[in-house]
């Protein structure tokens, strides 16, 4: 426990002072604010065009800047040879990469915190009227895609052996599964029969986490008749009132995975020295 958390803390330091996460937080709060001040004599509630355009946006930004703090924190280990110093002492993988993702997440919930009590507090100021609960649908958005894709940031670090290779890699995976998938998911399902269209859309939905968060946000705003009759299950069970909870196991089964895969790619690499 206690090398977890010298880890969390030595990451939490080096991400403070990483001018990455600052340019994420000002791009953020910048466009953030300017849809506020766009629809500023609107109610914002529920799914609505605003609510929907800040969903993209955080769609955009949020994983993008997690894969590539993630990634980078990783792959600077190598580069920097850090990692090969911290063999010597008696820290095991697991701990270590806990406290990565710990230390990565705990940043990366901060800025996004930040970035959200300044909307808040601007939309006070101008008298806007943000509905509490779509403000909190908007952080638990947020949090779930931190937390999910900053597995795959980790995963990415593993693989990787420098900083360039994670930055193509982190483009490369934010594209698929943020920019290309509803051209990919339409192209794929186009080729099948129709009886293998649902279960592979969902088992596509629940591969791709930025999907899988953004499915839930808008069901949850209660925009779930934009989805499509494909997703009325989806509409169904997220709608449940243990709705939430099995949302919050599937996310949970996600890092649980990802962190396995992550320890096992570092400790086979250990032990090959």
């Amino acid at each position: 426990m206690n090398e977890l958390i010298h880890v969390a803390r030595r990451e939490i330091k080096t991400g403070f002072r990483n001018p990455w996460a600052y340019s994420f937080l000002a791009l953020f709060c910048v466009f953030s604010l300017s849809l506020l001040l766009i629809h500023s004599q609107n109610m914002v509630e529920g799914y609505t065009s605003t609510t929907g355009s800040m969903i993209n946006l955080i769609l955009y930004l949020l994983p993008l800047m997690t894969l590539f703090l993630g990634s980078f924190s990783l792959t600077s280990e190598k580069e920097e040879g850090s990692w090969r110093l911290l063999s010597t002492y008696p820290i095991g993988t697991l701990p270590f990469i806990l406290g990565k993702y710990v230390g990565l997440a705990f940043v990366l919930l901060v800025i996004v915190t930040f970035g959200y009590g300044l909307m808040g507090l601007v939309s006070g100021l101008l008298g806007t009227n943000f509905d509490p609960s779509t403000y909190f649908m908007f952080i638990t958005f947020s949090a779930g895609l931190v937390m999910l894709f900053l597995t795959i940031a980790l995963l990415i670090g593993s693989l990787c052996k420098n900083r360039w290779q994670a930055l193509t890699v982190s483009v490369a995976v934010w594209f698929f599964a943020v920019i290309g998938w509803p051209a990919i998911l339409i192209a794929i399902l186009g080729l099948l029969p129709y009886a293998w269209i649902k279960p592979l859309l969902v088992t596509l939905t629940l591969l791709n986490p930025a999907e899988l968060v953004r499915l839930f946000i808008v069901v949850k705003l209660g925009g779930g008749a934009v989805l499509g009759p494909e997703y009325y299950a989806w509409i169904q069970w997220i709608n449940l009132p243990s709705g939430s909870w099995l949302f919050v196991g599937i996310c949970a089964a996600w890092i649980i995975v990802s962190i396995s895969a992550v320890y096992w790619i570092w400790e086979r690499g250990r032990s090959r020295g």
